[in-house]
């Protein structure tokens, strides 16, 4: 699954050290683990503290990353650094794959409990939520669903882009 727009940009891991050249073939699986965990390359970013730029190059399933590199993403992605990496005719291993669905079950029922109205629901929610930390009890952490509004699309404009400002902002004060 090739992003097909990575980039050799030089955008190095932490401390700024320069990528290593890509090798051509898929060597790691940063980006689909990542969606599978539910984490916005933003979040890991911040997560990181590096910018987004620099989270999309490192994606790029063909980028021959550092040691630190992975392991950083090891923290952020909460998995083994082994599921990070792509061996001959390997796919997503089967604890990562039910992880990550785990933990999307886990943000569905958050936020239902959250959203309900009736007492009935939220208990069952609740019951469930105590079934899912008992299977797996690192959910205990997990937040649920963001609930306000919807994600943008790539070509939508946020609210900050519609505002209106006037002429003054841009009037040199020196």
């Amino acid at each position: 699954m090739s992003t097909g727009n990575c980039l050799s940009t030089g955008l190095g891991p932490p401390n700024d050290v320069p990528l290593p050249a890509s090798t051509g073939r898929p060597m790691q699986r940063l980006a689909s683990t990542r969606r599978l965990q539910g984490l916005s390359r933003r979040t890991v970013a911040r997560r990181m503290n590096v910018d987004i730029d620099q989270v999309r190059q490192q994606e790029c399933e063909t980028t021959d990353l550092p040691l630190s590199v992975l392991y950083a993403w090891q923290r952020v992605l909460e998995v083994p650094v082994a599921e990070l990496l792509i061996e001959a005719g390997d796919g997503l291993s089967s604890p990562v794959l039910e992880r990550s669905q785990l933990v999307r079950l886990m943000k569905t029922v958050l936020a239902i409990r959250e959203q309900a109205k009736q007492e009935s629901i939220r208990r069952m929610a609740q019951t469930m939520i105590a079934q899912l930390i008992e299977i797996m009890p690192e959910l205990e952490n997990v937040s649920p669903w963001h609930a306000v509004g919807r994600r943008r699309r790539l070509n939508e404009l946020g609210v900050a882009a519609q505002r209106r400002l006037g002429e003054d902002v841009f009037i040199d004060r020196q």
